[in-house]
């Protein structure tokens, strides 16, 4: 516990599951640090971390997508937060097509963008890929509620937490 937790505690972020491909590897997981960075020129941030096969493909790509879940899509948020990559193929187990630039997109996923990596950015267990958006989708009509940290809190994580 550090003096940081009860200002952390607080926050209610969306989660997201960002894929990459890289060499012909697919590789994604849930993602808790994410945001918009900048409005123009549009930019979003998400930091992966170290510990996981996604961050190793990341760090090869050059493009990664970001996906929205619902609130009742526990299971992508399981799949993607609670299995690691190293032993398990998440794409065997859910429906995704190449995006733009080979990035695999989830077609289950309300609403994704997928953007040009520009800058990795160190910060401690996690690096930040500083990404350019170049093609986002929000297929769903209407309004619908985030899957956010709260509703993540019983995922076990496929890599400890460091």
């Amino acid at each position: 516990m550090t003096a940081f937790d009860p200002f952390t505690d607080a926050l209610d972020a969306p989660l997201y599951v960002v894929t990459a491909a890289a060499d012909d590897e697919r590789a994604g997981c849930l993602v808790g640090f994410a945001s918009q960075c900048s409005i123009r020129p549009a930019r979003f941030v998400v930091w992966l971390s170290k510990a996981n096969r996604t961050y190793r493909v990341a760090a090869r790509a050059d493009r990664l997508a970001v996906h929205l879940l619902r609130h009742d899509q526990g299971h992508l948020a399981r799949l993607f937060g609670g299995m690691t990559g190293d032993r398990t193929d998440k794409f065997a187990r859910t429906a995704w097509h190449p995006g733009p630039g080979g990035a695999p997109v989830l077609d289950e996923a309300p609403a994704w963008f997928v953007g040009l990596v520009e800058n990795r950015v160190e910060g401690g267990d996690h690096v930040g890929f500083l990404l350019a958006p170049e093609a986002a989708e929000h297929p769903a009509d209407d309004g619908f509620r985030l899957l956010s940290l709260t509703d993540g809190l019983d995922i076990t994580p496929g890599h400890p937490v460091s």
